[in-house]
């Protein structure tokens, strides 16, 4: 097992503590990109839920400790890897990853799963840290002091690896904490949510 997610199980039952709350502007700014009604959303290293009951989400993440705090929120928790997602292919509305994609072992692999999973006119929305900013550089060099195999990308760099992925990359929201959405070339739902809502699962 990694060091992160055996950490996570540690530090699990002080997360919500000292984590803030998820900002649900943020989250609907990227899933209202999306060109299909979101029934099925999926947060991929959601640990406790912080972000997933934001929007109604199922959470997939692989440390047991932060599962049982999501499954206590009420929400639909399933141990898995975001390398090997435990969803058929176009099965899936919205894929989230807040702050979670940087402690993946492999990116493309991951961002190729999601992809895989999501329906077309489907959208991936991550939230990420920009490691060019000074924060970055603060937050790139305090994750290697605790032992976490961390990889950060810029803006720029985000952008292509989810245009990597095949999906029609946009960047949303600039700064040390950045948005890139990726939505799903294809047919789309019957459906939109230029409304600003969000689905429920």
């Amino acid at each position: 097992m990694r060091w992160d997610v055996r950490a996570f199980d540690v530090f699990a039952p002080v997360y919500d503590v000292v984590m803030p709350r998820a900002d649900p502007v943020a989250l609907r700014k990227g899933l209202v990109c999306a060109d299909r009604e979101l029934e099925r959303i999926v947060e991929v290293g959601g640990g406790s839920g912080r972000a997933a009951r934001e929007v109604g989400a199922a959470v997939v993440d692989p440390a047991r400790g932060m599962l049982e705090h999501a499954r206590g929120r009420g929400l639909e928790a399933i141990q898995g890897s975001a390398t090997d997602l435990p969803h058929p292919d176009g099965s899936v509305d919205a894929v989230l990853l807040v702050d979670a994609l940087h402690h993946f072992p492999d990116h493309e692999r991951c961002l190729a799963e999601a992809a895989r999973v999501l329906a077309p006119g489907g959208v991936l929305m991550i939230r990420e840290f920009d490691r060019s900013t000074r924060l970055g550089r603060l937050l790139v060099a305090s994750e290697r002091l605790v032992g976490f195999d961390s990889r950060f990308y810029t803006s720029a760099e985000l952008q292509a690896a989810v245009a990597a992925a095949g999906l029609d990359a946009r960047p949303i929201e600039y700064g040390f904490e950045m948005t890139v959405v990726g939505v799903k070339p294809g047919e789309t739902g019957d459906g939109d949510l230029h409304d600003g809502s969000t689905g429920k699962q």
